[in-house]
């Protein structure tokens, strides 16, 4: 049988044992026949690519749930162990130390980045840091609307909104300017939450 085909549901009873809701399905057929006597019977769901992504999408969502953001970003540093996590690691200190109140989140967990982006938010994200083989990224939601005097930007600049920081291995950030910025984020982000 091929493992790609759709089953599609007739049947759908919710029951409540004990006060609690279980969902039945029942399969009639698949995409390449309806089939009759299978409507007759319950069967188990079959098992697809997507089911299988599905799975291992689920099951990294719920080890993130598990896991505070903070927690899953202590991971994912100490996952790198080399320059990145070194610079991620500064970089997050310099983020608290420009708010106290910033937030910290980890967002767009899947099976290829079981730990997520971290994202760093405050009436909205602020910015996120992303880790790849040559640079840890430092994306700025509403980098285009802020003002960066001392040239950090050096990344996404042909968009509208978003800005963002490569960093290299070796290269050093100006703490000054990028506190600057986060703080420009921020009230910024503060600015349009009052508009709403």
């Amino acid at each position: 049988m091929d493992d790609n085909l759709l089953v599609y549901p007739t049947a759908v009873h919710v029951s409540f044992p004990g006060g609690r809701p279980v969902l039945t399905i029942g399969a009639m057929g698949t995409d390449s026949k309806m089939n009759a006597r299978s409507s007759a019977r319950t069967s188990k769901p079959r098992r697809t690519a997507a089911t299988d992504s599905s799975s291992a999408k689920a099951g990294a969502k719920a080890r993130a749930a598990t896991m505070t953001a903070s927690r899953l970003i202590d991971e994912r540093i100490r996952s790198l162990d080399d320059w990145r996590g070194e610079t991620l690691a500064n970089i997050r200190r310099m983020i608290h130390e420009a708010d106290p109140d910033i937030v910290e989140e980890c967002k767009w967990v899947k099976p290829s980045n079981p730990w997520g982006v971290p994202v760093w938010s405050h009436a909205g994200i602020v910015c996120t840091g992303e880790t790849y083989k040559q640079a840890v990224k430092l994306t700025f939601m509403r980098g285009a609307s802020l003002p960066d005097p001392r040239g950090l930007f050096n990344s996404s600049l042909e968009g509208g909104t978003r800005r963002a920081i490569d960093i290299h291995e070796g290269e050093k950030v100006d703490i000054r300017a990028f506190k600057a910025l986060v703080k420009a984020a921020v009230a910024l982000n503060g600015e349009t939450a009052k508009k709403r």
